[in-house]
């Protein structure tokens, strides 16, 4: 019953998937956006020195890419989670809450299925990042994998959680947008931690607090084939805190929540 379930979700949210194929595209634009006309601009006056996880100068396409790979993510859970606001609007949540299976089963089903679409997103990001150059060890390939289903689960976790207390579709577009760029710009995914202690101690406070920048690190760190502890404590923390509460919360029906 548990792996019909499970089966059932994934299979749902796979063909929602291949049926809107702009999805995938939009997806893609913006990071591409960045790769190939922000940071082509920047790279000889942006590059890195020798720091964690480098083991040599980089150029600044090389800094950015997992910073973007992890906005893949960040965009498609928040977009999820959006959905789930749609479903429940529409009645369609209803249906699948009446099978027999337990609640928390049935929303991890859904966060793992969003993980595998994002998974498919940024390894199409990484192919067209080979277009400039941008090449990896086969192993930072493979080890960056179980890094996008943690950070996936725990931001698609948080986008359940926000959608839990929204009643409206457009409500929650227009909060998201107080999530997803803060999550992102103020993080270390564009630029190192160390630049932002240069320009603004504040900001530079911001930006270690961001718990997405301990996502972005625990990627970039992979993609390297190096482990940051810190960042993988606190991304599995988070992950464990943000899906106990939006299992708790979650309710068939709209929730009267502060952003009505």
């Amino acid at each position: 019953m548990y792996w019909r379930c499970f089966v059932g979700v994934l299979t749902r949210e796979m063909l929602k998937f291949w049926q809107q194929r702009t999805r995938l595209l939009s997806a893609l634009v913006r990071p591409l956006l960045w790769l190939f006309v922000f940071a082509a601009g920047f790279r000889s006056a942006l590059g890195l020195s020798m720091t964690e996880p480098y083991e040599s100068y980089i150029l600044y396409e090389e800094y950015i890419v997992p910073g973007l790979a992890a906005m893949i993510v960040l965009f498609n859970s928040m977009q999820s989670s959006l959905s789930m606001v749609y479903d429940r609007e529409m009645g369609s949540m209803k249906v699948l809450l009446l099978s027999p299976v337990p609640r928390p089963f049935l929303l991890g089903s859904k966060l793992i299925a969003n993980t595998l679409v994002s998974a498919i997103q940024v390894y199409i990001f990484f192919a067209f990042a080979l277009l400039l150059d941008v090449r990896l060890s086969a192993l930072g390939y493979v080890y960056a994998l179980p890094v996008i289903a943690l950070l996936s689960l725990f931001l698609g976790s948080l986008g359940l959680l926000l959608a839990n207390y929204i009643k409206q579709l457009e409500n929650f577009a227009g909060v998201m947008n107080f999530v997803i760029f803060p999550l992102f710009f103020l993080s270390s995914a564009l630029y190192p931690l160390w630049k932002m202690r240069e320009a603004n101690e504040w900001l530079f406070q911001i930006c270690a607090f961001n718990p997405f920048s301990s996502g972005v690190e625990l990627l970039r760190f992979a993609l390297y084939e190096k482990l940051e502890h810190n960042a993988l404590a606190v991304v599995l923390c988070l992950t464990a805190i943000t899906f106990i509460f939006a299992v708790r919360s979650f309710r068939p029906k709209a929730s009267k929540g502060r952003f009505s």
